[in-house]
C-alpha cells in the first residue's frame, strides 16, 4: 500500500460530522499520537547534539576552590535540589504512565537530570567548600524527606512543567553570568570559573530542550481541550512553587541569595519565566488569563459531553496555537518520513474546528 493509499484509508474513518464534535476519545487519541512521535523525534535529537558526560567532559581539577561564600551557597541549593530526581521521576511516572509518548519522554528527561545532579554534585565537591564526608551525609538528610508532586493529573503537571523548566533554565542562565564575568554585582567579580560556566550552559541547554518538549505538549491541550487547559494553567500560575524547596535543609537561605543576586527570585518569575511562557503559549497575559478564567463555562452537549464556551478564546491567540500545532504536526511527520513510520501509521493534523 503506497503512502497516498494510507491517507486515503485513514482520511475515510475520520469523522464525517463537522470537526468541531471531535469526540474526547478523538482528542486523545491526536494527542497521544502527538506525543509518541514528539518524544522519538526528541530522542533523535537529544542523542546527537546533547550526549555529554558530566564526569569525563569537565576539567574538574581545574575548577577553582575560591568562590564567594554566596556563589558556593547557590552551587550547594543547586545540588540539593537535583538531590529529589528520583522523587521527580518516579512520582511523575505513575501520573502519566498511561500515556507512552509521555512516560517515556519522562523516562529520558530523568536520564539527563540524573547528568545535572552528578555534575552539581562535582561542583561542590571539587569547589573544596564542602568534605565528601559533609556531602555523603547531606545527602542521606535530603533524601529522608520525600517530594510530592504539586498535582496529581496528567494536565496540571504538563502546565507545571512549562512553568518549572523555564524557571530552572532562568536560573543556570543567570549563574552562567556570574561565571562568565557578566553579572552586575561587583561582589561576584572574582568568581569567574570557565568550568563551571561550561557546566551552566549545558544545562541551561537541557532545560530549553524540555522547556520546548512541554511547551509543544501544553500547545496540543490548549488547542483541543482550550478551556479545561486554561483552568488547569490558571491554577499552576496560582499556586507555584519551586521543586522541593519546601523539604531542604536550609532552603531559604539559597533563595534569598538567588534572589538578591537576580538569579530567580518575583522578578525574574514574572518577567523572564510567567510572561515568556504565557507569550509562548498564546495566552494573552497574566492579568487577562486571571480575570477571564472566571468568565469561562463548561457547557453539556446533547450526547452528555462538556463543551467549552466562547468566551476562552478571549484569553488565546487561538490561531496562533492552531499553527504551532500544525507545524509540530508536520516536524514530526517529516521527521517519521526518515524512519518509516509515516509509512505504516502517518500522523495526520486533524482541526479542532473552533478556529
Amino acid at each position: 500500500m503506497t503512502l497516498e493509499e494510507i491517507r486515503s484509508e485513514i482520511a475515510d474513518h475520520q469523522p464525517s460530522g463537522p470537526v468541531g464534535l471531535l469526540s474526547n476519545a478523538e482528542k486523545d487519541l491526536l494527542i497521544e499520537r502527538s506525543f509518541l512521535g514528539l518524544y522519538r523525534w526528541y530522542v533523535s535529537r537529544s542523542q546527537k547534539t546533547r550526549n555529554w558526560n558530566p564526569n569525563t567532559d569537565y576539567d574538574w581539577r581545574n575548577m577553582r576552590t575560591d568562590h564567594s561564600e554566596k556563589l558556593n551557597t547557590i552551587l550547594e541549593g543547586f545540588f540539593a535540589v537535583e538531590q529529589y530526581v528520583p522523587d521527580y521521576v518516579f512520582k511523575f511516572l505513575q501520573v502519566i504512565r498511561k500515556s507512552y509518548g509521555r512516560s517515556h519522554f519522562h523516562i529520558r528527561w530523568g536520564s539527563e537530570e540524573e547528568k545535572h545532579s552528578d555534575l552539581w554534585e562535582n561542583a561542590l565537591l571539587f569547589s573544596r567548600f564542602r568534605t565528601p564526608e559533609w556531602i555523603e551525609e547531606y545527602k542521606y538528610a535530603l533524601r529522608e524527606n520525600e517530594y510530592e508532586l504539586p498535582w496529581d493529573n496528567p494536565m496540571h503537571m504538563l502546565f507545571y512543567t512549562v512553568i518549572q523548566e523555564r524557571a530552572t533554565q532562568v536560573n543556570y542562565l543567570n549563574t552562567g553570568l556570574i561565571l562568565t564575568g557578566k553579572h552586575f554585582d561587583p561582589y561576584f567579580a572574582n568568581d569567574v570559573d570557565p568550568v563551571l560556566a561550561k557546566g551552566a550552559q549545558a544545562i541551561a541547554i537541557d532545560e530549553a530542550a524540555h522547556y520546548n518538549f512541554f511547551l509543544e505538549g501544553a500547545r496540543l491541550y490548549l488547542y483541543y481541550y482550550p478551556a479545561q487547559a486554561l483552568e488547569a494553567l490558571y491554577d499552576v500560575i496560582k499556586f507555584f512553587a519551586m521543586p522541593a524547596g519546601a523539604i531542604i535543609p536550609g532552603y531559604d537561605k539559597f533563595a534569598e541569595v538567588a534572589s538578591a543576586a537576580k538569579i530567580y527570585g518575583p522578578r525574574e518569575h514574572i518577567t523572564d519565566v510567567l510572561d515568556i511562557a504565557l507569550a509562548n503559549l498564546g495566552v494573552e497575559g497574566r492579568r487577562a488569563l486571571l480575570k477571564g478564567i472566571k468568565r469561562m463555562r463548561l457547557v453539556p452537549t446533547e450526547s452528555g459531553e462538556m463543551r467549552d464556551t466562547a468566551g476562552m478564546l478571549d484569553l488565546l491567540d487561538y490561531a496562533g496555537v492552531e499553527k504551532k500545532v500544525q507545524q509540530l504536526f508536520g516536524r514530526v511527520n517529516k521527521f517519521e518520513e526518515q524512519t518509516g513510520h509515516a509509512d505504516i501509521s502517518p500522523l495526520i493534523f486533524v482541526p479542532s474546528g473552533l478556529s
